[in-house]
């Protein structure tokens, strides 16, 4: 199984942290489905072209959150995500990213007023797009 994983070389994240954020998306959002049988650590490391320990840090961290369960001698398997984390996982991902955004706009004097427009012109446009 090929994931759909991209990877920023010029990004300040940790490479461990991209793997990590979009395996997570992609398992909360249904994409990767239950039941599915990860690659072996080393393969997807080979694929990625990232180190070994990169990719069992990331199963690890992914494991921890019981969104993974390995069973040894047979792999790494995506667990059951609920309804109630799969919410929990978009409001948290829609959140962190309006933070930053607002971050963003306060370092560069932005008032609410300047941020509300914008935000409100970016959705009505995005949306659009989806029409």
């Amino acid at each position: 199984m090929r994931i759909p994983i991209q990877i920023n070389e010029n990004s300040a994240e940790p490479l461990y942290h991209q793997i990590e954020s979009q395996l997570r998306a992609l398992i909360i959002s249904g994409v990767i489905t239950e039941g599915t049988l990860l690659p072996s650590i080393r393969e997807f490391a080979g694929d990625l072209n990232c180190s070994v320990i990169t990719v069992r840090r990331v199963y690890q961290d992914l494991e921890g959150e019981g969104m993974l369960r390995t069973r040894q001698g047979t792999g790494t398997f995506v667990s059951h995500v609920g309804d109630d984390a799969r919410e929990e996982y978009k409001r948290d991902a829609v959140m962190k990213a309006l933070e930053a955004a607002v971050d963003l706009a306060r370092s560069v004097h932005s008032s609410k007023e300047e941020l509300n427009v914008l935000y409100q012109e970016i959705v009505e446009r995005k949306y659009k797009q989806q029409e």
